[in-house]
């Protein structure tokens, strides 16, 4: 992996990159299945990029908030992991799972044991470790706070409209949790682990904040010291290989970068040692994952050299 460009050529790299991904105008298809993200314009893009010594460099509408939904997943991964630590494991698998992310097909065929802790079902029984029998306004104070000290900024929240949405149209995670329940992966009552699941999901955030949370999965030398090389490690290798669902393998394949994605839109990127990358534009491609935040990623892989399989 290369240092990178000056931080000069990086900011016109990501002015021009803004300019062209407009031009294009192949923004994909909004989340149909959660109206509130259904009614979010599809023709938007930002980029932020985080580096060491504190910079963030962005372009587009890099101080617009959005749902980040399965990004965070990451965030209560961290949470959880420094928690309980690797006795998550018993309830939850590391492998990719090759179906869609609201797939029920592998929990029915592994007896309730989701293959990782980014699909839905993996990401339902993670929230429901962090419950841990408490009221969920605490585990979701304990995943805002994270985010909030990880980007050291306070002002981050979450949508109740985005929540609620999520909550009226909840069918499949509703399955998912009851099916877990069924197999005893679930500890908490279903509906108390979904509530907590949506509302962690409708976090907003700008791709700036969002960047500069992702600087301690990154290794930064001035990122907040939350957790340890090791963990930040084994988080980033579950990006790679489990981050995008059924289409991980692609952005592998294109990018090189551990990455997360939100069905809002939204991609976090991990280039250990050298930065911290969110993206996000709202319309998606056939795996879930942003169209446009797919291209830019692959864009800015290039010009860096950053991928983790050498430039």
């Amino acid at each position: 992996m290369t240092d990178g460009p000056s931080h000069d050529d990086l900011q016109d790299f990501l002015t021009d990159l803004d300019a062209e991904l407009r031009a294009e105008a192949d923004w994909g298809t909004p989340a149909g299945y959660i109206p509130e993200l259904a009614d979010v314009a599809p023709d938007q893009f930002a980029i932020s990029v985080a580096l060491a010594g504190g910079r963030v460099i962005s372009a587009g509408a890099h101080d617009t908030r959005f749902s980040i939904q399965s990004v965070s997943k990451v965030f209560t991964l961290a949470c959880v992991l420094g928690r309980i630590g690797d006795q998550l494991w018993r309830r939850v698998g590391r492998e990719p799972s090759g179906t869609s992310f609201d797939s029920i097909v592998l929990l029915e065929r592994e007896q309730g044991r989701p293959r990782n802790p980014f699909i839905n079902a993996g990401a339902i029984v993670t929230t429901d470790a962090l419950l841990d029998g408490r009221m969920p306004n605490l585990a979701l104070s304990e995943i805002i706070g994270f985010l909030r000290a990880a980007s050291e900024d306070a002002d981050i929240h979450i949508y109740a409209a985005v929540a609620a949405s999520e909550e009226r149209t909840g069918y499949r995670n509703v399955a998912l949790a009851n099916y877990l329940a069924s197999h005893k992966n679930l500890f908490n009552p279903p509906e108390l682990t979904l509530g907590t699941y949506y509302h962690q999901c409708a976090i907003a955030m700008t791709t700036d904040q969002l960047a500069r949370a992702g600087r301690v999965f990154a290794g930064l030398p001035d990122a907040p010291r939350m957790i340890s090389t090791e963990r930040a490690r084994r988080i980033n290798a579950l990006m790679m290989t489990c981050g995008h669902y059924d289409g991980s393998g692609e952005f592998a394949f294109g990018v090189g970068l551990p990455g997360k994605s939100g069905v809002g839109g939204g991609i976090l990127m991990v280039a250990p040692g050298r930065a911290s990358i969110a993206v996000w534009s709202p319309g998606l491609n056939r795996y879930g994952n942003s169209q446009v935040g797919t291209r830019a990623a692959e864009r800015l892989a290039r010009f860096t050299g950053w991928s983790v399989f050498g430039g």
